[in-house]
C-alpha cells in the first residue's frame, strides 16, 4: 500500500512538473507571438491588451486533435439538428424580425430564410456562441503546431479586429476553434465579410442582428449566392449513376439529368429546364438520400465543408417557407 502511495506521489509529481513545463514554453509562444503581432502593425497597447490573463486551453488542444467517428446517417442526424422545435422558433423569430430581415435579404439578394436558417443551425439563434476567450484559443491551437500557420492567421486576424474597435478583448468569445459571435466566422472571415449594417462603426456579430443579419447575408453574396434559385431538391434515381458523374464538381442541366433517369423525389419528372444546373450529390452513400444540388448549395459549402450542415440549412429554410403562412 506505501509503495503504491508513493508510485501516486511520483506520477503526479511528475505530471504537476510537466504541465509547469508545457505552460512555461506557452507563455514563452506567446512572446513571439506579440512580437510578430506588433511587427505586422498592432499597436503595443491593443497587444497588451488582448493577451492580458492569456491562458493554455488545453481543451480546445484536444477537441482539434479529436477525430469523431461517423456514426450518424443524414436520417438520424436532421431530426436533431431541425428538430421541430428549432422550426417553430424559427418561424417565430423570422416573423418577430421579418421587417429587418426583408431589407437585408434585398440588400444582398438572399432569401431571410436561409439567413434565418444559418443563424439557427450555427448558434441556435444566438443562444449559444461559445465562451472561449478567441486570442487564447487560437494561441494556443498555434502553439500545438499541426496547424500553426492556420492558427497564427486568425490570431492576427483576431488582433485587427480588436484594434479596428470592432470588440473588446474581453468580449471576443467563440468556439474552441475561434469561431465567433452568432455568425461563428473565423477571424479571416470576419474582415472579409462581417458588415456594420446598423451604421454605428462597429462590425458587432455578437449582439446586433442588424450587423448579424447583414454579414450573414453579405458572406452568401460574396460566395456566389443566388436568389433565383433555391438550395437542392431530394432526388431518387431510376438507375445505377456512373460514380464518376456524382459529387458537386460535376454539373449538369436539369434536362441531362432528367436523360440519366433522375427524377423528383416523388418519381415524378424533373422540370423541362436546360438553363439551370445541378450536381448529384450522396451525403451518405448510394443508400441513403440523395439530392440535386444548386449553386446555393455550394455557397454553404463554403461557409462550412460539411454535406450534413449544407442540408441541416436548406432543410430548416425550407421548413420555414413551407410552414410559414
Amino acid at each position: 500500500m506505501l509503495k503504491r502511495t508513493l508510485l501516486s506521489a511520483i506520477l503526479m509529481a511528475a505530471a504537476s512538473t510537466a504541465q509547469a513545463d508545457q505552460n512555461d514554453d506557452f507563455n514563452t509562444y506567446v512572446e513571439t507571438l506579440k512580437g510578430e503581432a506588433i511587427e505586422a502593425g498592432i499597436a503595443p497597447a491593443t497587444v497588451e491588451a488582448a493577451f492580458k490573463d492569456v491562458k493554455l486551453f488545453k481543451r480546445a488542444i484536444a477537441a482539434d486533435r479529436s477525430q469523431p467517428e461517423q456514426v450518424k446517417t443524414l436520417d438520424t442526424y436532421l431530426p436533431q439538428a431541425v428538430p421541430q422545435w428549432k422550426v417553430d422558433k424559427a418561424i417565430r423569430l423570422y416573423r418577430e424580425h421579418e421587417a429587418l430581415l426583408t431589407e437585408v435579404g434585398e440588400a444582398y439578394g438572399v432569401q431571410p430564410r436561409f439567413i434565418v436558417a444559418l443563424w439557427g443551425i450555427e448558434t441556435n439563434f444566438g443562444s449559444y456562441t461559445g465562451n472561449y476567450s478567441v486570442i487564447g484559443a487560437t494561441a494556443s491551437l498555434a502553439f500545438e503546431g499541426r496547424r500553426e500557420a492556420f492558427f497564427k492567421e486568425q490570431l492576427m486576424a483576431a488582433l485587427k479586429i480588436i484594434e479596428q474597435g470592432h470588440v473588446a478583448p474581453k468580449d471576443m468569445k467563440g468556439s474552441w476553434a475561434g469561431a465567433m459571435g452568432q455568425t461563428q466566422f473565423m477571424p479571416t472571415s470576419f474582415l472579409n465579410y462581417a458588415v456594420d449594417y446598423d451604421g454605428d462603426g462597429r462590425k458587432d456579430i455578437w449582439g446586433t442582428l442588424p450587423d448579424v443579419f447583414a454579414s450573414a447575408a453579405n458572406y452568401l453574396q460574396q460566395v456566389g449566392w443566388r436568389d433565383d434559385q433555391t438550395w437542392a431538391r431530394q432526388v431518387t434515381v431510376a438507375e445505377s449513376i456512373d460514380p464518376a458523374l456524382t459529387g458537386r464538381e460535376v454539373k449538369k442541366s436539369l434536362s441531362e439529368w432528367q436523360s440519366l433517369g433522375v427524377r423528383r423525389f416523388d418519381g415524378s419528372a424533373l422540370p423541362e429546364r436546360d438553363d439551370i444546373t445541378a450536381s448529384l450529390v450522396y451525403p451518405d452513400d448510394v443508400s441513403g438520400r440523395i439530392y440535386l444540388t444548386y449553386d446555393n448549395y455550394d455557397a454553404l459549402m463554403r461557409w462550412n465543408r460539411s454535406n450534413y450542415f449544407a442540408v441541416a440549412v436548406g432543410y430548416l429554410a425550407d421548413r420555414i417557407k413551407f410552414t410559414d403562412g
